[in-house]
């Protein structure tokens, strides 16, 4: 339910992971490339990581939504490699019997990845570039 891919990412394909008829709710939270950060023109960017690590603490934030949440299925996908604008770069699906804890879950999962997953991105400008989380 954890993973990281090279490939473009499918919405349906994260959200179908956590589908149960027990679950009223599937909450989503998908990142996206915006067009710029920092108050410059962003051409790109490049995500890395250390991919069994990262898969590791996925799983470890998975397990402190559990106990802070009732959910039933949890599934990120992170994308690596070269994103262009508009492309998602991560998608998370969340399921639960009530909206008022998935759509927390989410939330506070997005929080985590960025804190504690190694996941590494390389903001492209016009005129330079910068690794983000790699220091």
């Amino acid at each position: 339910m954890f993973e990281i891919k090279k490939a473009p990412l499918i919405v349906e394909e994260v959200v179908e992971k956590v589908r149960s008829d027990s679950c009223g709710a599937i909450a989503t939270f998908i990142g996206t490339v915006r067009n710029a950060s920092m108050g410059k023109r962003v051409v790109y960017l490049e995500y890395d990581a250390y991919e069994e690590m990262a898969v590791k603490k996925m799983g470890a934030v998975g397990q402190e939504v559990k106990e802070k949440w009732d959910i039933d299925k949890m599934a990120i996908t992170h994308r690596i490699g070269k994103l262009d604008i508009g492309e998602m770069s991560v998608v998370i699906a969340i399921s639960s019997p009530h909206r008022k804890d998935a759509l927390e879950a989410c939330q506070y999962t997005i929080d985590r990845i960025k804190q504690i997953v190694p996941i590494w991105k390389k903001e492209v400008w016009e005129d330079g570039e910068i690794w983000i989380g790699k220091q």
